[in-house]
């Protein structure tokens, strides 16, 4: 009979970004290592001890999920069964179990006599994986509060190098080393978004091309979306508009586009703001629709990488708003900014600050001059209002309200005040 769900599980799988099959992959790859035997584990089983049918593993799996996961097996919500009250001789025990048992002990043994050995050329996998997906994390969580800067770009490229490390000098299975070249694409992916925030668009442009290489070796159709989206935002900022369209229907044509509705939204939301820039209305408004409909269908709670935090109903209004800009309808495009900056989380200070200077644009492109300018001042002593991004914005529009107002003393003013900034 089914016991209560494991909590315990489901959270490391949770926060680790393993899914059942891949735990059962993992635990597979960690027999093979430790006995020279592949296990036969599989997701069905990872299943039963998530809903709890199945709430003590057999041995051999319990010394390879505390391998796997660095807990015990108590720690992950394991729980050992009652003892039975009998009348009679004491149970002979299991044989099987006494040979796994002893299998276990001889393998620990010979392992570690074969330490020495493996030392030259170390085994690579599950805990090095989840070690890089929290550093990956780390570097998402430093980017929403200080936005792209030199140090984000550093870190990034140092944990590119040590994920090719890993790569070249370890030993693993075939899937580690596709999710190290995930994990390298991302990193570098990182690296460039950091060079486009800063307008460094040369180096972005490297990094981006290193990114498209090991995404490619990697497989892994969530990377390879993330490679495109960044692939059409640096094109669009470089004024190459038609290169930007092409990039943004190659991310639509990544595995991640057409098995996730929270993927495809975004693919749409890119799709939009490329086609805006491009001129190209119909279609800009038609991927707008789309992005919207897409979000409806997506399991906000389902498990995704790092990359994808950012991309929530107010994300979803914030590029939604930047494509009602592009088009001229500086009303609908305040109004998703609005939308935006209210559903902004409290470390997201570069997003918040980018989106309030794209509020101060709408707002100018309606004629609204003075409160344009106090929405923009808003933005000159915030946190994050030194990146290129948002520097650029506040030049253009200073640019724009120079061009409107020329002689005004609200431009006279603004202008003052942004020299002084």
């Amino acid at each position: 009979m089914a016991g209560s769900k494991n909590q315990e599980l489901v959270g490391w799988m949770v926060a680790h970004e393993v899914a059942p099959d891949e735990l059962a992959e993992d635990i597979n790859d960690a027999l093979e290592t430790l006995t020279g035997r592949r296990g036969k584990l599989t997701e069905r089983t990872v299943f039963r001890w998530l809903s709890g049918e199945n709430q003590w593993p057999q041995g051999k799996y319990q010394v390879v999920l505390e391998r796997v996961t660095g807990f015990t097996i108590s720690d992950l919500g394991f729980v050992r069964p009652a003892a039975r009250s009998t009348v009679g001789p004491a149970p002979q025990e299991d044989p099987v179990r006494r040979r796994t048992l002893m299998l276990t002990a001889t393998t620990a043994t010979a392992f570690a006599a074969a330490a020495p050995a493996a030392a030259a050329r170390p085994t690579v996998g599950t805990t090095d994986v989840m070690g890089l997906r929290c550093e990956l994390a780390a570097l998402w969580l430093l980017d929403d509060t200080a936005g792209g800067s030199t140090e984000l770009e550093t870190k990034a490229l140092a944990l590119v190098e040590r994920t090719r490390g890993l790569q070249q000098n370890g030993s693993a299975t075939q899937k580690t080393r596709s999710r190290l070249y995930a994990l390298a694409a991302a990193f570098t992916a990182t690296a460039m978004w950091a060079a486009v925030d800063s307008r460094r668009f040369t180096d972005a442009q490297t990094h981006l091309n290193e990114a498209i290489h090991l995404a490619g070796l990697s497989g892994d159709g969530q990377v390879q979306h993330q490679i495109w989206r960044y692939a059409a935002m640096l094109a669009d900022q470089r004024g190459r508009h038609a290169d930007s369209v092409a990039a943004a229907e190659a991310a639509m044509n990544t595995r991640a586009h057409r098995t996730d509705p929270l993927y495809a939204s975004l693919s749409h939301a890119r799709l939009a703001l490329s086609a805006a820039s491009a001129g190209d209305r119909i279609r800009a408004q038609r991927a707008i629709g789309r992005a919207a409909d897409a979000f409806g269908r997506a399991d906000l709670a389902q498990q995704r990488p790092a990359s994808m935090d950012f991309y929530t109903l107010g994300e979803l209004h914030g590029l939604t708003g930047i494509t009602h800009y592009r088009l001229g309808q500086g009303e609908q495009a305040e109004y998703h900014a609005h939308r935006c900056i209210a559903a902004l989380r409290p470390e997201q200070n570069r997003n918040r600050a980018y989106y309030t200077a794209q509020t101060a644009l709408s707002q100018l492109q309606q004629g609204e001059l003075e409160m344009a300018c106090a929405t923009a001042e808003r933005v000159l002593p915030a946190p994050g209002a030194g990146i290129g991004r948002i520097s650029h914005l506040l030049g253009g529009f200073t640019a724009n309200l120079n061009q409107r107002a020329p002689g005004a003393q609200i431009t006279r003013t603004w202008n003052t005040l942004a020299r002084t900034a």
